[in-house]
């Protein structure tokens, strides 16, 4: 009998990389996680070294081989975090410190966007951030022109380690959709914008067709710090969420996907864009699928795990005690936590959004306080969720996975909160997985990237809370007005 082969599959997040060795149908024979840190020297800055990505890498890759399941992969995968800019030289060194997602330096870059024509802004498919790689280029042009002239390559951080692995410096569709420099109507770089910006163009690397496409072969001196054979295939890889939605099996139009990780993010299928569908000032963000020809549209929040983590350090708590908390029930005068600690996406678009609790009393204990938090993440979940005109305001079904919502009394609440009944999937690692089912495709094992069947059960119905929370939405509501009136601009530096 011949052995069934495997692939390799690695996500790159925000503060971890996580890596699977798997079936060519995404069954996962095992899997490891290395963490990296997240530096902000400024307040509105988030950068990490590449360099430590890559030892991340070679860590967990190292933990696989030393599992008894091992088995030499047969291709490689990349899934990786979105929005960020990695400048780096012909030879592929990075010249600066990786600009992330979560950084929002570029607020004041947003009013060059703001000058555009509608028609320029339609066509980019997409609400303006200044954690999108195209304002993050354009502040680094501006701030750093040191930087931008010792680079040969402006990556997104995945496509940065395809490079390492295989030499090749390319971009793929479901990243380069997401930078704000991109046309959704060509499927292209756009170029008008991309000189009205004052770019370098030629820091643009071409885009390969899609995410399971070949983009190379692991070169000797990678797979040698791998443990890996050289030469076999590396897969385009994917935009995380894309990877995660083909990693989930969730393909078809219809179906919409909570997860939550170090933000909220809520995804759904969707038709191809056309001149009518788009509008000059989105609030929710439409990029290019993991398959060869699909779109998803995406509310997104930046108020998930990095919020809840914030907190639970701050108040010098586990997570299993924060999560507890979610089991009590609302009371009427408890605080009113905003959870906007980095600013906000869909559907506010405003990088001055910032956190607090209102309404404390000496009555309220370390309790209350976690309850706040955790409600006050729900209810910007619920914002974004009520973004999405595809998804019915009610009545509606999500699918709910993440490292971010396994606990039952959070999930509770999330349904209460969010007004719907949740289904959990069970695609642990989905992103990671995604990447290596784009491996088994570039490498002919799993042609059309078909995931083995992804189970999913209910597993949390709005329940007796939602009048209660409802009210309390209000208040957060409120409150979150009364302040962002007040909030003082942060300097851009």
């Amino acid at each position: 009998m011949t052995a069934t082969p495997a692939v390799l599959g690695i996500d790159l997040g925000t503060s971890s990389v996580k890596v699977v060795l798997s079936d060519p149908d995404g069954t996962i024979r095992s899997r490891a996680s290395a963490a990296y840190s997240v530096e902000r020297p400024h307040s509105t800055w988030a950068e990490t070294d590449p360099a430590a990505w890559w030892l991340a890498i070679q860590d967990t890759v190292g933990q696989l081989r030393g599992d008894r399941r091992w088995a030499a992969p047969s291709a490689i995968g990349l899934s990786g975090q979105m929005h960020g800019v990695v400048l780096c030289s012909s030879s592929g060194e990075p010249v600066r410190p990786a600009v992330l997602w979560s950084d929002t330096r570029a607020t004041k870059e947003l009013d060059r966007y703001r000058a555009l024509p509608d028609v320029v802004r339609s066509r980019l498919g997409n609400p303006l951030s200044p954690g999108m790689a195209g304002p993050e280029l354009a502040w680094l042009h501006r701030h750093d022109p040191q930087s931008v002239a010792a680079a040969k390559w402006a990556l997104q951080p995945k496509d940065w380690i395809r490079a390492k692995l295989t030499g090749r410096y390319a971009a793929e569709p479901s990243d380069a959709s997401a930078t704000l420099l991109y046309n959704v109507l060509t499927e292209s770089w756009d170029d008008e914008l991309v000189t009205f910006l004052h770019l370098r163009r030629d820091l643009l690397a071409d885009i390969l067709p899609f995410s399971g496409a070949p983009a190379g072969e692991l070169l000797p001196a990678a797979a040698q710090e791998l443990g890996l054979a050289a030469g076999i295939p590396v897969a385009a890889g994917a935009a995380d969420t894309a990877a995660a939605a083909l990693g989930a099996d969730l393909t078809q139009p219809g179906t919409a996907q909570l997860t939550i990780g170090t933000g909220v993010q809520i995804v759904t299928p969707v038709r191809r864009p056309t001149a009518q569908t788009l509008q000059a000032e989105p609030v929710t963000h439409l990029y290019r699928a993991a398959t060869p020809e699909g779109w998803y549209a995406m509310a997104a929040s930046l108020t998930g795990g990095q919020t809840l983590d914030w907190v639970r350090r701050m108040l010098g708590v586990s997570w299993t005690d924060l999560y507890a908390a979610a089991a009590r029930s609302p009371r009427l005068d408890d605080p009113i936590f905003l959870p906007h600690l980095v600013g906000e996406r869909t559907p506010y678009l405003d990088p001055t959004l910032r956190g607090a609790w209102t309404g404390l009393a000496a009555a309220h204990n370390r309790d209350a306080l976690l309850y706040a938090a955790l409600e006050g993440v729900a209810f910007a979940a619920a914002d974004a969720v009520d973004a999405l005109p595809e998804l019915p305001a009610r009545g509606r079904t999500l699918r709910i996975a993440g490292g971010g919502t396994t606990t039952p009394a959070w999930r509770a609440l999330l349904a209460d909160a969010l007004d719907a009944s949740l289904d959990a999937v069970e695609a642990p690692d989905a992103s990671a997985r995604g990447a290596a089912l784009l491996a088994a495709q570039t490498a002919n094992l799993n042609p059309d990237g078909e995931a083995a069947r992804t189970p999913v059960h209910r597993v949390a119905e709005p329940g007796t809370r939602h009048e209660a929370l409802m009210e309390r939405r209000s208040r957060y509501r409120a409150t979150l007005h009364s302040l962002r009136t007040v909030q003082p601009q942060e300097s851009s530096t």
